[in-house]
């Protein structure tokens, strides 16, 4: 309803993970540094944690898209499967050929794709997301998967990123022997109070927005208050503080429109993080 009188090419708070709208906040720069060693070093596992929010989904499309073309990918968003089913998504995603299923034959199929992309000075890596809710399982798994090797390096990099119950659940003695190839393991933090105006103003800019639109250093203020700097929060309360800008016909958004919205936003929020 407001994209039109905002004059935006966009929406800029979607709280969709679009890699357009990434901001390089000193924390995800961090995290964006310690991925891209893990990969192009052949460190094995990497594990990226943080709460509920804090951008690791975008953080990883992102880094997908500003990766050489020498590194093949996979990107495994929603990994609740069997490990069967885990092993086919991966391949899959990968572009592999294969022609039986069982999981000796898929291990074989990735084990032969990693070998000829190798030989041709390739890297492979495999991003799981979600993966707090992978079972021992599973993960132990991706173990297996982390032990093909050369006798130089590692010939798939492991990218797992989750909520902070993933550290805990690899604390597990099950999965001692996972944790021990864990080479690089980063936790994501929300934005430090001063990059708040510079995240929502990085999003305006990105969309187009009429320049005349702007946020008030008191709604900025009111914003991280209720935020405490989590992206999705500032993305869910930003865009309802532009809808009812556009009720009050106003290119200010001043903390009263902000504190109009928080309870509501607060409300959405919570809501959406129970969700199953």
């Amino acid at each position: 309803m407001y994209k039109d009188f905002y004059k935006l090419n966009e929406l800029p708070f979607n709280t969709t993970s679009d890699p357009d709208f990434f901001f390089p906040s000193s924390r995800h720069e961090e995290a964006f540094s310690h991925l891209i060693y893990g990969i192009n070093s052949r460190r094995g596992i990497v594990v990226v944690t943080g709460e509920i929010g804090t951008g690791k989904t975008t953080l990883c499309r992102t880094m997908l898209n500003r990766l050489d073309k020498s590194v093949k990918t996979a990107l495994i968003l929603n990994p609740n499967f069997s490990d069967l089913q885990l092993l086919q998504m991966i391949i899959n995603d990968l572009g592999i050929s294969y022609v039986k299923k069982t999981k000796l034959d898929l291990v074989g199929a990735i084990s032969l794709f990693l070998i000829e992309e190798s030989a041709q000075g390739n890297n492979v890596v495999v991003i799981i997301d979600e993966c707090q809710s992978l079972n021992v399982r599973q993960l132990e798994q991706i173990r297996l998967l982390s032990n093909l090797e050369t006798e130089k390096e590692k010939l798939l990099q492991i990218v797992l990123v989750g909520q902070p119950e993933l550290g805990e659940k690899l604390k597990n003695p099950a999965l001692r022997q996972l944790t021990q190839r864990v080479s690089v393991h980063y936790h994501m933090l929300p934005l430090q109070k001063e990059e708040v105006a510079q995240y929502i103003n990085h999003r305006l800019k990105v969309a187009k927005a009429d320049l005349n639109l702007h946020f008030t250093p008191q709604a900025i203020e009111s914003i991280y208050t209720v935020s405490q700097g989590t992206p999705r929060v500032i993305n869910i309360l930003c865009d309802r503080a532009l809808l009812a800008g556009f009720v009050k016909n106003t290119f200010t958004i001043d903390h009263f429109i902000i504190q109009e919205c928080a309870k509501e936003t607060l409300y959405s929020y919570e809501h959406h993080s129970r969700r199953p």
